[in-house]
């Protein structure tokens, strides 16, 4: 019996999955205007596409709110609620605007163990197409050290292409 398709059975490198994957996202966001639609589809794409993603979501600038992210669509288990800017990863992309790159959460200074399983994490600020900041973009991983370059490179790009 074949196997159905699913981006985790592909062969290749994690460049050419997340290639794919950014071209299925595109594809399937086409002409769709709703920004929660948006972060959710990104977030539950991304997630069943890499084994190491373990949280896969979204923290919404909140307006309501002077500088505080508040949870918005994702992948995992329970999440934070709300976050200020400048604590934790999430709360460090918001406030520099700059990806974070954290190989080990627990030597980062201020993490916040919303879930403590965490080991890594990437978090990237995602801009609207004012170039104001709109969220951040947080993956977590159980495994020390899951994220690279080729992660920061792809999440990026496709989070500049989504909603920019």
């Amino acid at each position: 019996m074949a196997e159905a398709f699913n981006e985790k059975t592909l062969s290749g490198s994690k460049a050419e999955l997340y290639a794919a994957v950014s071209a299925e996202i595109a594809s399937v966001l086409e002409g769709e205007p709703n920004l929660t639609a948006r972060m959710a589809t990104v977030a539950s794409m991304l997630a069943a596409t890499f084994d190491d993603f373990f949280w896969t979501g979204f923290y919404v600038v909140d307006p309501t709110k002077e500088r505080e992210l508040v949870v918005g669509p994702y992948q995992g288990t329970l999440g934070c609620l709300r976050i200020a800017f400048g604590r934790g990863v999430c709360g460090a992309a918001a406030e520099t605007r700059a990806t974070q790159l954290v190989p080990d959460v627990h030597a980062f200074p201020g993490h916040i163990a919303c879930d403590s399983r965490s080991a890594s994490e990437i978090v990237v600020p995602v801009f609207d197409a004012g170039g104001e900041l709109i969220a951040v973009f947080d993956v977590d991983s159980e495994r020390p050290a899951a994220f690279d370059e080729v992660d920061q490179h792809w999440l990026e790009t496709i989070l500049k292409a989504t909603f920019s």
